[in-house]
């Protein structure tokens, strides 16, 4: 395991353990809900959301213990994201990560509860150890968070996708809806990591967000490759499922070379936008390239 490995098994550990303790006690009548929030929250994965929170507060000279409140929040917004978009009404997958679905596991009512709790837990997550000094920077984060994942951000981006449904493929509306549903919460980790140290230099957030949107859009670029490329077993989840339910991808309008070429290129767009900063870079270069790079 190299330096960086090192670095990113670090991080992941500290944000799944300030996640569970985030996490309300399941010592109680509401305990299967508990258990279900805890069950996809829990679940593992990449935690990039957090970790792009994490790496561009750390760019600009900000605390760990101060950004990762809204770190986690960013990540419960993610997992309530998932819980929803598995369910029989939008995707309908089975297995998440490896293991079945939410739904699967507790059925479609506590799954649907489960999502919303995590959602409203979001927003309490978001404002723990808020204090005179740092309350304007929680509060920008808050609504950061609420405008990005919301009607104009990550759920209209889904709604986009349940209508595209059947609809004749066109590029256009695809780079919407994904920039919507899945580049908005990467965005979302970007300027809430930079607003957490304090930042107020426009060039800078502006950089910020164009890296989030320029390694979202490579990211969903990659996702389509891999549902054509992978298996179900190197996954943790459906492989092919776009085609069955005949939906428009980068794959089946541009084909794989060219999707290929366009990661590349997003991806440096994305190494271009740190120049702006004056921490060490090195750690957002390489959480791009690796994504850009996954086999899973």
């Amino acid at each position: 395991m190299d330096s960086n490995d090192m670095r990113n098994a670090k991080d992941i550990k500290l944000i799944e353990s300030a996640l569970e303790g985030f996490l309300p006690d399941g010592g109680c009548l509401e305990k299967n809900l508990v258990d279900a929030m805890r069950y996809s929250l829990m679940a593992g994965g990449k935690r990039i959301r957090p970790r792009l929170a994490l790496e561009f507060s750390r760019i600009n000279g900000g605390a760990d213990g101060e950004i990762m409140p809204a770190a986690c929040a960013l990540e419960m917004i993610h997992t309530y994201s998932l819980i929803h978009d598995d369910l029989p009404c939008m995707d309908d997958d089975d297995m998440r990560r490896g293991r079945p679905s939410n739904h699967k596991q507790f059925g479609e009512a506590t799954a649907l509860l489960a999502g919303d709790a995590l959602l409203t837990l979001a927003f309490k997550t978001i404002f723990s150890g808020m204090n005179a000094q740092n309350a304007v920077r929680r509060a920008k984060c808050a609504e950061i968070l609420a405008e990005y994942s919301g009607a104009r951000g990550m759920i209209g981006g889904q709604i986009i996708d349940l209508e595209s449904e059947g609809r004749k493929p066109e590029l256009e509306r695809l780079e919407i809806m994904d920039k919507k549903k899945t580049g908005c919460l990467i965005k979302a980790g970007c300027l809430m990591g930079c607003i957490g140290a304090g930042v107020c230099d426009g060039k800078k957030l502006d950089a910020a967000e164009s890296y989030g949107e320029c390694i979202g859009l490579a990211f969903q670029i990659v996702d389509d490759i891999l549902d054509v490329t992978s298996t179900t077993d190197e996954l943790g989840k459906p492989v092919g499922s776009d085609e069955t339910q005949k939906k428009a991808t980068y794959v089946s309008l541009l084909g794989t070379d060219k999707c290929r070429e366009l990661v590349s290129e997003m991806t440096e767009r994305a190494l271009s936008c740190l120049d702006v900063f004056d921490g060490d870079r090195e750690p957002l270069r390489e959480l791009a390239l690796s994504l850009a790079m996954r086999s899973k």
